[in-house]
């Protein structure tokens, strides 16, 4: 059972905490994380892309010429895809790319994200995010004191109102609820934040 220091919001320690060994300290599985990741991204796209097909372009329907005694290829719509502004055969159109994984792919694939970053040493436990103000400036020196990397990835339980408002004008700074954490957003920050109340929540949630 991975046991992981408690700092305050001044990085001093303030206790310890124990950490499910099945949530925090299970093996990585790299290919279930490629695969939560590539489904995350998927539900991302847009899929608005769309080519006009020959119904779409301007252009008269009537025929151009008739159809034998000229010697020229036999041609019924200036639309033709073989024209130049005729319409485009087999191209984009809009679709849904997203797909569901199972339920046990999704809490696996978080399990080996949270243990990943506990053992590359990514994941601090801050005892609460109590801020005394809102103030951007403030909130940006916090998490100097944490030292925080280029991105950062701060996990709450609960409504934070000086949080939210503190840190939401700060480049690479992310704030998410529990319940919303994908094995995406732990990957794509350099450090990741749990609130003592965020860490326990993940150990009853995730624990088998």
């Amino acid at each position: 059972m991975p046991t992981v220091d408690v700092v305050d919001l001044n990085n001093q320690k303030v206790g310890q905490i124990d950490l499910a060994d099945e949530v925090f300290g299970a093996e990585v599985n790299e290919a279930l994380l490629y695969e939560a990741v590539r489904q995350y991204q998927a539900g991302q796209r847009a899929g608005t892309h769309k080519t006009k097909v020959r119904s779409d372009v301007a252009g008269s329907g009537k025929k151009l010429w008739k159809q034998k005694g000229t010697g020229r290829a036999r041609m019924g719509s200036i639309r033709s895809p073989l024209w130049r502004h005729g319409g485009t055969v087999h191209g984009p159109q809009p679709r849904d790319y997203s797909y569901k994984l199972p339920r046990k792919m999704v809490l696996g694939a978080l399990r080996s994200a949270l243990s990943a970053k506990v053992r590359d040493g990514e994941l601090k436990i801050v005892q609460a995010f109590n801020f005394s103000d809102h103030k951007t400036k403030n909130a940006m020196n916090t998490l100097a004191k944490l030292e925080a990397g280029r991105t950062v990835l701060v996990v709450d339980n609960g409504d934070n109102r000086n949080l939210e408002l503190g840190i939401r004008n700060l480049k690479g700074v992310t704030l998410m609820p529990t319940r919303e954490v994908n094995p995406f957003h732990l990957l794509g920050h350099k450090s990741v934040f749990l609130s003592e109340a965020a860490a326990r929540k993940f150990s009853e949630a995730l624990a088998k």
